[in-house]
């Protein structure tokens, strides 16, 4: 074989190797940019249960708003929101699909959770809300108020703001997904709450009642979990079928 066949040889060689070397990055690219499909509605169940609290509940104290006359005004009580419960029902607790199903981003335009304060309250106490998603503050009170947000999960951002009297909203993004997230007020050292940042769409707070729904979850075996701000955390095991309604209950007894 001449030199110059054996670099012809060689020159080809070298350019069917970049070839090869060039197709495996837009066989990634596609991949990424494939959009996830749908869930069809006809493939899906709902989990609905009640949050039960064994024992007699801690009274709920009145809390001692003097310290600012806007506050001290206010027609609602304020009492202390750790424990509610109503006929055994435990209020405020954070329902979530803990496994089973791939984590996802709140899709683009997606409502913000509104948390406000009233009365020198935060309400609601307990909410959440689905990670990339975000919670919209309010202030509804004649008086300045203070947010101070607390995450321990890299990817949320501490927020410790002023907001004036019946100011401007002030929105929010939360990246990660995060159990009571504590939300306080300097400026009020009695007013608390907490969000909850779910690694997907299917999570839900109890009511009053207890009570919680969450619809449209594809068919499958999952952990449901039940978060409560004093009391801790439950899992149990749910299997959801198609066109039906799970049910599910959780107990909590006092620490």
């Amino acid at each position: 074989m001449t030199l110059r066949s054996t670099s012809l040889l060689l020159l080809a060689a070298l350019t069917l190797t970049g070839c090869k070397h060039d197709a495996a990055p837009k066989a990634t690219e596609t991949a990424q940019s494939s959009p996830v499909p749908a869930v069809d509605p006809a493939t899906t169940g709902t989990v609905t249960g009640v949050v039960h609290f064994d024992g007699k509940a801690p009274a709920r104290i009145p809390i001692d708003m003097s310290m600012d006359p806007a506050c001290a005004f206010s027609k609602d009580p304020n009492l202390s929101e750790q424990f509610v419960a109503t006929d055994g029902k435990l209020a405020n607790v954070y329902i979530y699909i803990k496994s089973g199903i791939a984590p996802s981003q709140a899709p683009a335009g997606t409502a913000p959770v509104v948390l406000d304060q009233k009365g020198c309250r935060y309400l609601p106490h307990v909410v959440a809300v689905q990670q990339g998603g975000s919670v919209e503050f309010h202030n509804s009170d004649p008086t300045m108020h203070n947010i101070h947000t607390m995450p321990s999960t890299v990817g949320n951002e501490g927020v410790d703001i002023s907001q004036s009297p019946m100011g401007q909203p002030q929105t929010h993004s939360f990246k990660s997904p995060e159990v009571m997230l504590p939300v306080r007020c300097n400026n009020h050292p009695w007013m608390n709450a907490f969000i909850n940042v779910a690694p997907n769409p299917y999570f839900a707070v109890t009511g009053a009642d207890g009570s919680f729904t969450i619809k449209g979850l594809p068919a499958g075996t999952y952990t449901l979990a039940a978060v409560h701000e004093k009391l801790g955390e439950q899992d149990i095991q749910i299997t959801v079928a198609p066109k039906a309604t799970a049910s599910a209950s959780f107990a909590f007894t006092p620490k």
